[in-house]
């Protein structure tokens, strides 16, 4: 979706704020997944799977586990780079926020992304068996195969927005949350106080269902949503974002889910579908012109 609107807006009115929930330290170092993803995706290095670097290598990590390393979570030698430096700008003093427009700018990439905040904000996730797990340990070393309970996002209370997030909300022509997992991407971001404040008074908030007739093309978002009580398929889109909305994009696929449309929140069936660039821009396109006209 960043990409998309890359491909329409100028770089000077495009802000991403990007979920820091995921974000750990492994092999000593900080790993910001979601920040990452964003940062190459926007540089046109994303890898195959959608996540890493393309043609990456895996040379430490096939070192390491000669030695005798968990390598569950691997991380590419270039992806690695990228966490060594964060790592040893954070150690200095550079915050989160400063240490990922440094790595933009090194990417070349040029509309503002920040997080959501500098703080420690985590996501943590209770399975049916009780037993806590940090986000990555339940996401990619146990490929969330594991129902889930109960979701915390800790520190987020507490957690004071990234400089200049807030303000970025407010004067926005248009707030658009991205097809993300609701419960795992975009509910860690709200969970910051001020940044759901900030979005629930924007009179322009629109979202992108990440759903295709009531499935997920790749992830967990549709069991996960069902463990956090919301109904299946678009109703639970709705509700996921409940009193934030003045639009929902569903798919094509979902059109009869428009009847769902209320006095406060049209529900708006198009091609949702992009993954490939050109889709990305036609569809940006499509939701800028709706929300703005």
């Amino acid at each position: 979706m960043a990409r998309a609107l890359s491909g329409v807006v100028s770089a000077d009115r495009l802000t991403v704020v990007v979920n820091v929930g995921d974000d750990d330290s492994i092999y000593g170092v900080h790993v910001a997944a979601d920040l990452d993803t964003v940062l190459y995706t926007l540089a046109g290095i994303e890898g195959p799977h959608g996540w890493g670097m393309a043609r990456d290598t895996f040379n430490v990590m096939d070192e390491l586990a000669r030695r005798g390393a968990d390598t569950s979570f691997r991380l590419g030698d270039r992806d690695l780079a990228t966490c060594l430096r964060r790592t040893e700008a954070m150690r200095s003093g550079t915050s989160l926020a400063a240490t990922t427009a440094e790595l933009a700018r090194a990417l070349g990439v040029d509309p503002t992304v920040i997080p959501a905040t500098n703080d420690t904000l985590r996501t943590r996730v209770q399975i049916a068996d009780g037993t806590w797990l940090s986000f990555q340990d339940y996401f990619v070393r146990r490929q969330h195969r594991d129902e889930i309970s109960t979701l915390e996002y800790a520190g987020a209370a507490s957690a004071e927005p990234t400089p200049g997030l807030v303000d970025a909300i407010r004067n926005a022509d248009a707030v658009v949350i991205a097809p993300s997992n609701p419960p795992l991407s975009i509910w860690p971001i709200l969970a910051v106080p001020e940044v759901e404040e900030a979005v629930a008074a924007a009179p322009r908030v629109a979202a992108v269902s990440p759903l295709f007739a009531g499935k997920a093309l790749k992830g967990p978002a549709e069991q996960v949503m069902a463990a956090m009580g919301l109904p299946p398929g678009t109703a639970g889109v709705l509700a996921a974002y409940d009193g934030l909305l003045s639009a929902l994009f569903v798919d094509s696929a979902d059109r009869e889910d428009e009847r769902l449309s209320t006095d406060r929140t049209a529900v708006i069936a198009t091609d949702t579908r992009i993954a490939e660039v050109a889709a990305g821009r036609s569809f940006a396109t499509v939701v800028l012109d709706t929300m703005l006209q």
